[in-house]
């Protein structure tokens, strides 16, 4: 909703499920409370707060986040406060404080070169607060232990390495999976994992790319959406931001939106690069990125529920296994 559009629609706090969120939050249900779109949630953003309605998709993702939040406290993380969190009439609710600032999906279109730069090292600097932060090596969030462990999921969640031969299994059970194709997969996965033996779990975001990134004045005041933060090697990071870089037209912040021009993100690797170089410094990082993508291509493989989509994943496993994916030609 542009700006000019919002000043002839009523947004003070009068939607009837807003109003039961705030109260139960133990907060006023006054002020101007604009509504959002969201993927899984509904969104009101207040003066001072943002108030998410779930629709109950992700199992006890908001107690997740209040979780990974608690662990940010004290740390030199940019993020909002979790001000409440529980399960009412309407769903699942969370509430936490407004940022400044807009999300980097708004603010980089507008922005010059300069400012883009700066948002990114930003982004890298709060990514190694980040990975600093100390963290249970089992933190994983309850949807994604229940997709794991061959439950009715979504398709898309972070790789989990130890997990990574059992969603192999679990794919080759699905009617219609290509069982020849996978038992190569399988083979394939059993000689990459001596890769990751040595590797210390960190505190992952999991899902950044430009709808989950605040800032203001070229520079990162928080990360948001820790529904997908897990325990994992630090480069698993690097999953989502690259795929963003290259594919990021499918990254709309809302539904029917539209993603940003790969064009214009080219650079983001390399500017990311100088601001965290150690995120890049891992021995055979290109078979380790590829070995996490082969785990979103199984998993939509098995369980996205369109056909076309399921036959596009397979195409991209073999890709994968050939040594290619959306990686190729991208500067990193």
């Amino acid at each position: 909703m542009s700006e000019q559009s919002a000043a002839f629609v009523d947004d003070s706090a009068s939607d009837p499920a807003l109003l039961r969120v705030l109260a139960a939050a133990g907060l006023p249900g006054t002020g101007r409370f604009p509504p959002k779109a969201g993927w899984v949630s509904r969104v009101w953003v207040g003066d001072e707060y943002v108030v998410r309605l779930s629709n109950g998709q992700f199992r006890d993702s908001f107690r997740h986040e209040a979780t990974v939040v608690n662990l940010l406290a004290g740390s030199e993380v940019p993020h909002a406060r979790h001000l409440g969190y529980g399960d009412g009439l309407d769903g699942p609710w969370c509430v936490s404080e407004r940022l400044p600032g807009r999300t980097l999906h708004d603010a980089w279109p507008g922005a010059d070169v300069p400012t883009r730069r700066a948002m990114i090292e930003s982004l890298g600097f709060a990514l190694r607060a980040l990975h600093r932060v100390p963290v249970p090596a089992d933190l994983l969030p309850p949807w994604l232990a229940d997709a794991l462990a061959g439950k009715p999921r979504v398709s898309f969640h972070p790789p989990v390495v130890s997990a990574a031969l059992g969603q192999v299994e679990v794919a080759r059970r699905r009617p219609g999976c290509d069982s020849r194709l996978l038992a190569d997969v399988a083979d394939w996965v059993r000689e990459r994992l001596a890769l990751f033996a040595a590797d210390e779990p960190v505190l992952v975001h999991g899902d950044v790319h430009g709808a989950n990134v605040m800032v203001d004045e070229g520079r990162v005041t928080g990360l948001v959406d820790f529904a997908e933060a897990v325990a994992q090697p630090a480069d698993v990071e690097l999953d989502t931001i690259l795929r963003w870089c290259a594919k990021a037209s499918e990254y709309p912040p809302v539904p029917d939106g539209r993603g940003l021009d790969e064009n214009t993100l080219t650079d983001v690797p390399r500017w990311l690069r100088g601001a965290y170089p150690e995120l890049f410094e891992r021995e055979l990082l290109r078979e380790r990125l590829l070995f996490y993508d082969m785990q979103r291509e199984l998993a939509l493989h098995a369980h996205h529920p369109l056909a076309d989509e399921r036959e596009a994943a397979r195409d991209r496993i073999a890709r994968v296994l050939s040594g290619h994916n959306h990686l190729d030609g991208l500067a990193w």
